[in-house]
């Protein structure tokens, strides 16, 4: 028997038609939230209890609703935007069908107080089913509109039971209202809990579009963020908006898309912009990204989706293409660098043994598997960075020019082949000797370390020994340029600046220094080593500068002396210093001609001293004729001679004991760091770094020898960015895992 057709209850058509505008609670305040926008507020407040479902307050300081039109606001198809359908093909504004409170109504408990500019007073009202419930009463209240929505879904119980936690529909009303606080820089938005004090997302009415990011999404984000923006006459459109570069990515897309003004989603426009993201971040990561694009209206058709949370236009797949293009634009334009967020601080001492196990034999010996992961891959035969970077052939380096001295080298291939013969068969003992007659420069770091001559030992300067050295004067020993000590000091000013380098070294850095692996130079300021399963970059600049400090202290007094093949007139070094930008000379200071001749003549009355302390020798003529000796090996960067005699004029505290050898050294110390403004670069086709010819060959082979032997590095070292962690093997084979 056919089915008998019949016109459906009002009732229920309007509650049919409200189950598709109003899904969820989130849904009825983004109607309400464009409602307030459309009456030009500039302050929207939503409160929300049990997500929404028990209650949703919505309050702006709009234009506010006529008493005379309360008795149909909430009816169907009752709207002040729209009068014409010709009008819908140029609406500017969100709301057009009437739908919103209506559908609300029908399945809520609605309360309205509402009050017009030129209104005595406010008025209330209240609804159910789209009907007026009584005649609005006057009321006290503020201009523009509030909202009250109770007991939302109460006459639609499996709508209401398909609804998930109250936690989470509260979570999806904070993401609407954060998107639209995001679009709406300007105006004032803020969501929270009924009873709380404090709102979960607030926005001011004069913060930007990246101050509103920064509020909703964090930090992290908006400091990572690209202006975007771009214009097409042909195809009628204008894109603006912020996207995260490079740097930054997530678990998960976010895209905030409006399309004239309105809140929408466009799965073709965020897979297309996922497919530029795709060659700039790494696997299974995703972008932030905020985008506006006005599109003329009479090529847009708002109406194909009753929550409004879809259009369409003319021209889409040109218009998303566009869009990609300027995107990838300014991602490749921002490619220059990366920024990379490291661990500065660094384990302390009981961290760095224990579960580290090095290829030597006693770890075959061990009961305990060793995972790959924590493996510490070394190898003395192992290339360096240099031999990636630099990949045309050299012939092999003199032995003795490349080692510490042909003493050294012969002592080290010695004491390869002794241990080599202690146990091995005859095979064993032809590759031993095949590797002991390989080039002293080809020796690690670390290998040298382990192999240390009783001259290198020596030379080694044990800090705890500090406190009863001045008493041993008839202990001999060499300074670290090699020299045998003149005398003990014993001035008391010396011994404090020696104690406080002692109380403020750091152990872990210490022992980290002591035991690395030279990996390679990045470029003079910065310079890559590996400690047991972990790669460190580390700012050369900052540690030789400190090294060479520690030095001036250590070895006050018993300096070698670096002689000028041609004496230096002060006067002109002054002169320079001052033409220089970096000293900062203006004309209030003087003129130059007499502020050269006063340093000149202040460092010729302090020359007496200076030798005889720091072994700095200037004539009576006012000429630099020589520097001092602090490491074996290492002559400074002359191009920094100029501003170190300024400063010692300038810079050093002379009237005081104490603060006069802490100036100097500091000052004396930077001249002879490594510093990348006065190191020059030599020709692609230049020779092969050799020792004395390069500066990547002194700060692998002079400067970070010292760093083992001779060097205590502060506390500060390990939080300020000089000692920067950057990966290490057991997180590198999680993310490799991963792919």
């Amino acid at each position: 028997m056919a089915g008998v057709i019949r016109r459906l209850d009002e009732t229920v058509v309007n509650r049919i038609a409200a189950g598709e505008v109003i899904q969820r609670p989130a849904n009825a305040v983004k109607e309400m939230i464009e409602n307030c926008l459309d009456a030009k507020a500039t302050n929207i407040q939503v409160t929300v209890k049990d997500g929404g479902l028990k209650l949703l307050q919505i309050q702006d300081n709009g234009t506010g609703i006529r008493k005379e039109d309360m008795e149909i606001v909430c009816e169907r198809f009752t709207t002040s935007k729209l009068q014409t359908f010709e009008d819908l093909s140029t609406i500017a504004t969100y709301g057009f069908r009437g739908e919103a409170l209506a559908s609300i109504s029908h399945v809520a408990h609605v309360t309205i107080t509402t009050k017009t500019a030129d209104a005595k007073c406010a008025y209330r009202a209240s609804y159910s089913d789209g009907k007026l419930k009584g005649p609005p009463k006057p009321c006290a209240g503020n201009q523009g509109t509030q909202i009250l929505v109770e007991d939302l879904f109460y006459n639609v119980s499996t709508r209401r039971k398909a609804l998930k936690s109250p936690a989470d529909e509260y979570s999806r009303v904070v993401e609407v209202v954060s998107r639209y606080a995001i679009h709406n820089s300007g105006k004032s938005f803020s969501v929270k809990k009924q009873g709380e004090t404090v709102a979960d997302v607030r926005t001011l009415p004069n913060a930007s579009v990246v101050d509103n990011i920064r509020s909703v999404f964090g930090n992290p984000v908006s400091r990572e963020l690209i202006e975007v923006g771009c214009e097409d006459q042909k195809l009628a459109f204008t894109m603006r908006g912020f996207v995260s570069n490079a740097n930054y990515s997530m678990k998960k897309c976010i895209l905030v898309l409006f399309i004239n003004h309105r809140l929408v989603e466009s799965s073709a426009l965020k897979k297309a912009v996922e497919t530029v993201y795709a060659a700039f971040l790494p696997k299974n990561t995703h972008p932030f990204l905020y985008l506006s694009l006005e599109i003329a209206p009479q090529n847009v058709d708002v109406n194909v989706h009753p929550t409004k949370h879809e259009v369409h236009f003319l021209h889409e797949d040109s218009v998303i293409e566009s869009v990609q293009r300027h995107i990838e634009s300014k991602l490749l334009g921002s490619n220059s660098s990366r920024t990379y967020f490291t661990q500065t601080l660094l384990p302390k001492l009981s961290v760095s043994g224990g579960t580290e196990v090095t290829a030597s034999s006693s770890a075959a010996e061990s009961a305990q598997r060793v995972y790959a992961h924590q493996m510490v891959r070394t190898d003395c035969r192992a290339q360096k960075l240099d031999a990636f970077l630099q990949p045309k052939e050299r012939p092999p380096p003199d032995p003795e020019a490349a080692g510490p001295s042909g003493v050294q080298a012969a002592t080290r291939t010695s004491q390869v082949d002794s241990l080599e013969m202690d146990d091995a068969d005859d095979a064993d003992m032809l590759e031993a000797a095949q590797e002991a007659q390989a080039p002293a420069a080809q020796a690690p770091a670390g290998e040298e370390e382990r192999s240390a001559t009783a001259e290198e030992l020596q030379r080694k300067r044990p800090r705890e020994e500090n406190q009863r050295q001045e008493k041993e004067a008839e202990d001999e020993r060499l300074t670290a340029a090699a020299t045998p000590q003149r005398r003990v000091i014993k001035l008391t000013s010396i011994k404090e600046l020696r104690a406080e380098i002692t109380e403020n070294t750091h152990q872990g850095l210490q022992e980290m220094l002591q035991k690395h692996s030279f990996v390679g130079c990045v470029d003079p300021q910065w310079t890559l080593i590996q400690h047991h399963t972990k790669l460190y970059l580390l700012n050369t600049s900052k540690l030789s500068r400190e090294l060479f400090y520690q030095i001036l202290i250590y070895d006050f007094g018993n300096f070698g002396v670096l002689r000028l093949s041609t004496p230096a007139p002060l006067y002109d070094l002054a002169m320079l210093a001052l033409d220089s930008e970096e000293s900062g000379w203006t004309e209030e200071d003087g003129p130059k001609e007499g502020l050269a001749q006063y340093i000149v003549d202040f460092l010729k009355k302090k020359s007496e001293m200076l030798e005889d302390y720091f072994s700095m020798e200037i004539d009576q003529e006012g000429n630099l004729t020589g520097l001092p000796l602090l490491l074996d090996k290492y002559t400074p960067i002359m191009e920094g001679l100029p501003m170190f005699i300024l400063r010692l004029a300038t810079e050093v505290n002379w009237d005081n004991e104490k603060e006069c050898f802490r100036d100097f050294s500091k000052e004396c110390s930077a001249f002879y760091s490594i510093r990348k403004q006065y190191v020059l670069e030599p020709e692609p086709a230049g020779e092969p770094d050799t020792e004395g010819n390069s500066w990547r060959w002194k700060v692998e082979h002079v400067l970070f020898k010292a760093f083992r032997t001779l060097f205590s590095p502060p506390r500060s070292f390990s939080e300020d960015g000089t000692v920067l962690q950057i990966a290490n093997l057991p997180d590198l084979y999680k993310v490799f895992e991963r792919c």
